[in-house]
């Protein structure tokens, strides 16, 4: 996919749109009921509809007559849209630094060994590609602080 502002690519997801591609994400697809359900909340009928037009009117789902039904298919795939919505979390909240990113995400949880050496070889694959840089000044959280990994 490009990054063009197609309707895909140029506009992010509400909350709740959020909720509902979740669950197809997860199911793979769904009637509004079969959402409205998987939600278990509150959300209405129309609500879980009217959302569903819209996240089709974007160009995240797609929809194919099923008996009186339609059932709905997402478009987008969760880990473009996760990487899109990282990309915009880490240049507002952590002013473009992943490294800090890295450091909220870790700091103060434990991991299983297995967990550890996969993120060390996540690293170690940016470090050969040129993506690994010094840890910057700017980020004093990021300076010789001991994390529990």
């Amino acid at each position: 996919m490009s990054g063009q502002q197609d309707g895909r690519e140029g506009r992010g997801f509400t909350d709740r749109e959020l909720d509902i591609m979740s669950v197809l994400w997860r199911e793979g697809s769904g009637t509004v009921a079969e959402v409205r359900e998987a939600l278990g909340d509150d959300a209405g009928y129309t609500t879980v509809l009217k959302i569903l037009q819209i996240l089709e009117e974007k160009g995240a789902v797609r929809h194919e007559q099923e008996g009186r039904a339609y059932r709905y298919f997402p478009l987008v795939e969760s880990v473009s849209a996760g990487g899109r919505a990282l990309s915009r979390i880490v240049n507002k909240i952590f002013h473009g630094s992943a490294e800090l990113l890295l450091a909220t995400l870790v700091e103060d949880r434990e991991f299983s060994e297995a967990e550890i050496e996969r993120m060390r070889s996540i690293l170690d694959r940016a470090g050969r590609k040129g993506n690994a840089g010094e840890i910057s000044a700017a980020h004093p959280r990021m300076e010789n602080k001991p994390y529990k990994m």
